[in-house]
Parts: C-alpha cells; sequence; structure tokens
C-alpha cells in the first residue's frame, strides 16, 4: 500500500548518492526509499546519521541495515505489488515499511519482542494496514499462512532453513545471508521451481546472525 508522506530531501540524497550511483535503478525501489522517513525508525540519531552509508545499531544487538544493502536486497525480489511476502527480522521496521509500499501483504517476524512492539506501533501509526505481525523463531517460517510469493532473511543464517524452503511457492523468490562467518556472508537468491530449487551467490554482507531456537527475548 502507498503512504503519503512529505518531500524528504535527505532520503533523496540517500538513494542518489549511495543507491543509483552503484547502479540499482529500480525505479519503484528507489522511489519508496527517496520518501519513507529512515530517521523515524532510528529514535535518538541524529538526522545525517539516519540516512548514512552504514548499518546502525537499533539495540538488542542488532542493527539497522545499510541503506544500498535495503534497497540491493529489496531489489532482488523483483516484488510487483501482488506478493504475499514473508520477512524474517523485523528489526527496527524500515525495510517492512519499504516491502509494505512494494507487495500486497507483509508477514513479518521478530524473536525479540520489544523491537516488535517498538517497529509495529510506527509502522501503525505511519498508516500501515498490511502488515501482519509475529514474535518468534524465524528459521521455522510462519506456517499459518504459508506459501509465500517472497521471503527475505536479514540475519544470516549458516544453511538456508529447511521450513522456509518448504514455504516458498512455487515460482517464488527466496534472499539470504548465507555464511559461517560473523564478519562476512554473502546474498543467496534462491528460486522455486516445483520440487527443485535453482540459487546464486551475489554479493558480499555482513549481518546480525540468524538465532534458531525457542528462546524468545
Amino acid at each position: 500500500m502507498k503512504i503519503e508522506y512529505p518531500d524528504n530531501p535527505d532520503a533523496k540524497r540517500m538513494v542518489k548518492f549511495q543507491i543509483h550511483v552503484r547502479g540499482l535503478r529500480d525505479e519503484r525501489v528507489n522511489e519508496v526509499m527517496e520518501k519513507i522517513p529512515r530517521h523515524q525508525f532510528m529514535s535518538g540519531r541524529r538526522i545525517e546519521e539516519a540516512y548514512g552509508d552504514y548499518p546502525l545499531s537499533i539495540g538488542y544487538n542488532q542493527t539497522i541495515s545499510q541503506p544500498y544493502m535495503v534497497a540491493f536486497m529489496t531489489q532482488k525480489l523483483k516484488l510487483l505489488g501482488k506478493e504475499k511476502v514473508l520477512e524474517i527480522g523485523t528489526g527496527s521496521g524500515y525495510q517492512t515499511a519499504v516491502l509494505a509500499e512494494l507487495a500486497r501483504e507483509i508477514y513479518t517476524i521478530e524473536r525479540i519482542s520489544s523491537l516488535t512492539k517498538r517497529a509495529k506501533a510506527l509502522l501503525v501509526k505511519l498508516g500501515y494496514k498490511n502488515i501482519y505481525f509475529m514474535v518468534g523463531d524465524g528459521s521455522k517460517g510462519w506456517k499459518e499462512y504459508a506459501p509465500y510469493d517472497r521471503i527475505l532473511v536479514t540475519a544470516a543464517a549458516s544453511s538456508v532453513p529447511r521450513p522456509l524452503k518448504e514455504q516458498l511457492a512455487d515460482n517464488g523468490i527466496l534472499v539470504i545471508p548465507i555464511g559461517e562467518s560473523h564478519s562476512y556472508q554473502n546474498i543467496i537468491i534462491i528460486r522455486r521451481l516445483g520440487n527443485r530449487f535453482e540459487s546464486w551467490e551475489s554479493i558480499g554482507c555482513r549481518f546480525v546472525p540468524l538465532v534458531c531456537d525457542d528462546e524468545i527475548d
């Protein structure tokens, strides 16, 4: 769904100098990131920090991703507007807002309940009505509403969790950081073709680890 926002010169500069110049030219993604008030997802940060070319801490040992990485992973989903998307790692809710502008429904999972509450309060206040929230272990997905046309994981796993592959719709796309190292991983793009999965390794990245257990903070 589309939310009307005031003109955002800081976001426009962010897209122009961090995203567009690096060759990411999906106009739908860029237009969304030019308007969403990224600074509202990082209370206490200066404006220049919120739109800076780097990830930032949001507490609880979690981060909001670098704007370029948000744009890159979103573009790899190839969203057309009618998709049901599963997001693993709500975090600040910024990536969730980007997805909510570009797809039909967003189902987002976060294992840290305080982050879920904070993100949900802001996203509801901003006017989003196509986002559904869950506190839980993201590696298990959200079976109740599967299958999903797209799945985006914003934490790094050592391998692709089987439940996420099982919950991906035929011809669906899954984007996930994969790697054993806590300091370096690769973005992997997976497409499901019936019972077969094709995968491509993309750019290097650095994400917090995907915690795969039943403990909820």
